[in-house]
């Protein structure tokens, strides 16, 4: 079994709690620190076209 290797953004390193990325076989493996058994997968071009939006204030309607 791939045990993935966890990272988080340098701007969550003195966070408790933070969204975390790992590179698996099957594409992009995300998960929240303080679940760490709860993973959700998806694609690179799933996980680009999201954070496209939410920089570009796209998502601020949805509640």
């Amino acid at each position: 079994m791939h045990q993935p290797n966890w990272y988080k953004s340098t701007f969550s390193e003195n966070q408790a709690n933070c969204v975390e990325l790992a590179v698996a076989p099957d594409g992009i493996c995300i998960r929240e620190s303080d679940e760490p058994d709860t993973v959700i997968r998806t694609s690179p071009t799933t996980l680009r076209s999201f954070i496209r939006a939410a920089k570009a204030a796209s998502l601020d309607h949805i509640r």
